[in-house]
């Protein structure tokens, strides 16, 4: 455990003095609060015009009409953070030459692996919980559901979860950052893209099969204040799935 928690240490120390990273976390943030304040500006109006059409105030739900899309979004914008936020984990080591130092040191490629992959899960817990000034803000001026609030953030701390061990991975298969973190996005993206694929041929078997792999529609359940075990599982799985490959590459490599 020690040695874990001293990789742990080694990588977050190196993530939170990183200008890529600290540039990925702003641009989250800055993207993020623009298209919260795009969709708080649209509800405002069309409450405005109801107003003046059926002259009272309408009931609108701030849950579902402009916290579930905003955080729907954070799961939009992370396929572009995470690429960046990843490509550096393994791809730097085996640039720098320093992969080699790790592999034949005391510490096991497992205790490499988690102590890199739980850094930066714990830099993407702290941006995520950066983003809370959303529902804090409309609690503020209105009433909303705090259990819906806590499933969508728990949806996404898990999909998050599964994109950052995919992140991990594609460093793992090259020593260049950039190709590393076109290698996360494309993988991501297609990952992505099977709810899509699966809804234009939802009448198939095969299109029932893409929408039960979606991530999309997985995280949709937890946006709507639904928390199935399947859904936890199957993302909880995903992430092993991806931490298990990048042993497996690691190890691979490791006896070259």
């Amino acid at each position: 455990m020690s040695k874990l928690i001293a990789v742990f240490s080694r990588e977050w120390r190196s993530l939170i003095v990183s200008p890529v990273a600290a540039v990925s976390v702003a641009m989250f943030l800055l993207v993020s609060g623009y298209l919260f304040y795009s969709i708080v500006i649209v509800a405002s109006t069309q409450t405005r015009m109801m107003l003046r059409m059926q002259h009272m105030m309408p009931q609108l739900n701030a849950n579902e009409v402009i916290l579930t899309p905003s955080l729907r979004n954070l799961s939009v914008i992370l396929l572009l953070i995470v690429p960046i936020l990843t490509m550096r984990l393994m791809a730097e080591e085996k640039k720098q030459k320093t992969s080699e130092l790790l592999l034949t040191s005391p510490v096991t490629v497992t205790q490499i692996i988690l102590g890199k992959y739980c850094a930066v899960l714990a830099l993407y817990g702290v941006m995520l919980g950066l983003t809370l000034y959303m529902p804090l803000l409309l609690a503020r001026f209105g009433a909303i559901a705090w259990w819906p609030v806590f499933s969508a953030y728990l949806g996404l701390f898990l999909v998050g979860a599964v994109f950052l061990s995919v992140g991990l991975l594609a460093s793992s298969l090259t020593e260049h950052q950039m190709v590393a973190a076109i290698t996360s996005f494309s993988l991501l993206l297609v990952m992505w893209l099977l709810g899509w694929a699966g809804a234009s041929t939802a009448d198939s078997q095969v299109g029932l099969l893409l929408t039960k792999l979606s991530i999309l529609e997985h995280l949709n359940n937890f946006l709507l204040g639904l928390i199935d075990t399947k859904d936890v599982v199957y993302l909880l799985g995903l992430t092993a799935i991806g931490l298990f490959l990048t042993h497996r590459v690691m190890e691979s490599q490791r006896w070259r």
